[in-house]
């Protein structure tokens, strides 16, 4: 996802270009303005947590995009792209070491297991609107 500290600074073509770049695909991609109640169940592991407020705040302040993306070793791939979770500890290279100084706008968020992605996918997506294509470079990215 680009948070929608992301889309105000222009970085979406940015943060997709990175992704397809990486050899990784994106099967399905929306931007609109997330609901209370889908960021409340998107983010409700942080529920108890002090900043659980602020964060759904600002993760419904304004649009994101929202994507599935695939490939080989995709959620530990996509977690190497952006970057830590922090900035300040973001390895130059990633989203957030090149393009973020604080952790509260930290421009993308990526599922960190299979389940969390099949669950967040589920709030975003419809089934049928994610698409199961196979990319024309695909034999030269994997052996």
């Amino acid at each position: 996802m680009v948070k929608p500290d992301g889309v105000q600074r222009g970085l979406i073509g940015e943060v997709i270009k990175r992704i397809e770049g990486r050899g990784l695909k994106i099967v399905s991609l929306r931007m609109n303005t997330i609901s209370p109640d889908s960021a409340k169940e998107h983010y409700a592991e942080h529920a108890q947590k002090p900043f659980f407020n602020s964060l759904i705040s600002f993760i419904t302040s304004g649009p994101s995009v929202s994507m599935v993306v695939e490939g080989k070793n995709a959620i530990a791939v996509l977690r190497a792209i952006n970057g830590a979770t922090n900035p300040i500890n973001a390895a130059t290279g990633s989203i957030r070491g090149d393009l973020a100084l604080d952790t509260g706008r930290n421009i993308v968020h990526a599922s960190d297991s299979p389940e969390s992605a099949k669950r967040e996918i589920s709030i975003h997506f419809k089934e049928s609107e994610i698409s199961d294509y196979s990319r024309i470079d695909e034999t030269w990215i994997y052996e």
